[in-house]
């Protein structure tokens, strides 16, 4: 069998890891009051150009044994302009705590640009997905210059995932590649964020967008975040304390066999966890014209998005953003030189604005999406309920009936 058949039957025979789950719905589904409006489909790939490969891997149950499973893990690729078009675009970065990993920021710091996907998957399969796109990408970017400093980036996915049996292999990162697509992203637990957990439920991949009045110039900007952040008590949803309003539901371990530590929690669940040691990545794609300084200071404002969910980049997060630009760049001339177009500075405040209300709907839309999922030694991490997420959202007025 070809790799490919391969890949779709490991997917395909994987026994069911998630449980019964609520009705699904995005956030403006649910009524939830958020500002800004949203492109079309309201995910990074209302950017025109942008497209989303996910791989998820899925299999075994029951007690951890490294190198067989249980496996809940996956990769994440995106493609600023599609597979066809690997032309560099501007890019900036910024690290808000530093406990993770992103590849190829040494050359977004000194040249501003990027080539290639940008891949999301677990921390110990960085390298593995870094050698797959330089594999992938030696004969379609000609020179070796050009082929050897991907953006590949990471959340820790270590407690439902065997995650030192290293699942993730170059066939997955170019499965990833191949069914990339614009249109709607599937969302919750798929691809990189398949066994990620977030702010005391499960986490995940999750997408929003923003389009910018005519008057600010029509800019779409989009956002995908990999969720793995916070604490429970920490999670705000609207202003709501939300995470401190709904009990129990904390992740336990559903067994009666022995526990894998001293501070585990047999299900139901006691008190949940108090020390963070998640991470999120945000992936900022936008088709407003801004260089590669204008990127960097965009790429911070997803901290603040993270900050309204009520995140506080503990110190064992890894908190590391990525936004760049779509803009088509100008004709080089025979002397190499070319023009390029910027919003100006004065102009930019409705692009920043955008980018903290995309995050934290994207980061919404990852818990909403996410099903509970029981993955290694039973440890169950239980989905966001959304009954009861309206329910306290009602309690305190912030429910909306009809979202535009």
């Amino acid at each position: 069998m070809n790799t490919t058949g391969s890949l779709l039957l490991l997917l395909l025979l994987a026994p069911p890891s998630t449980e019964a789950q609520h009705v699904p719905g995005r956030a403006r589904d649910l009524g939830i009051p958020l500002e800004g409006k949203t492109g079309p489909l309201n995910a990074i790939t209302d950017v025109s150009g942008v497209s989303v490969g996910h791989v998820t891997l899925i299999r075994g149950s029951g007690r951890l044994r490294v190198g067989a499973g249980p496996v809940r893990t996956g990769i994440t690729a995106i493609f600023p302009r599609g597979q066809k078009d690997l032309s560099p675009v501007f890019a900036g970065w910024f690290s808000l705590n530093g406990n993770g990993e992103m590849t190829g920021t040494p050359w977004i710091e000194d040249y501003g640009e990027m080539l290639y996907p940008v891949t999301l998957t677990n921390t110990n399969s960085v390298g593995t997905v870094r050698d797959a796109v330089i594999e992938w990408g030696r004969t379609r970017v000609p020179g070796v210059f050009n082929c050897c400093l991907p953006v590949v980036t990471e959340t820790w996915d270590g407690g439902l995932n065997d995650i030192y049996g290293f699942h993730v292999k170059k066939e997955h990162a170019f499965a990833a590649f191949d069914s990339a697509k614009s249109g709607p992203v599937p969302e919750g637990n798929v691809g990189g964020g398949t066994g990620m957990q977030c702010l005391g439920f499960k986490g995940g991949i999750g997408t929003a967008s923003r389009r910018l009045s005519t008057r600010a110039g029509g800019f779409t900007l989009g956002v995908l975040v990999q969720c793995n952040f916070g604490l429970r008590r920490q999670l705000r949803i609207a202003g709501i304390p939300v995470g401190q309003e709904i009990e129990g539901l904390d992740p336990c371990y559903d067994t009666h066999g022995p526990l894998p530590g001293t501070e585990a929690k047999r299900c139901p669940a006691g008190a949940g966890a108090t020390r963070e040691h998640g991470s999120i990545i945000v992936i900022i794609a936008t088709d407003a014209p801004l260089l590669p300084h204008q990127l960097r200071r965009v790429a911070r404002r997803a901290a603040l998005g993270i900050g309204r969910m009520g995140g506080i980049a503990g110190a064992g997060s890894g908190d590391l953003f990525l936004a760049f630009s779509t803009a088509s760049p100008s004709v080089v001339d025979t002397n190499g030189v070319t023009a390029v177009r910027m919003l100006q500075d004065e102009r930019i405040d409705p692009v920043y604005e955008a980018t903290v209300q995309a995050t934290e709907e994207a980061i919404i839309n990852a818990m909403l999406a996410a099903r509970t999922m029981t993955g290694a030694d039973n440890l169950r991490v239980s989905a966001l309920p959304h009954d009861r997420l309206q329910s306290v959202l009602q309690k305190y007025g912030r429910l909306r009936k009809n979202q535009e």
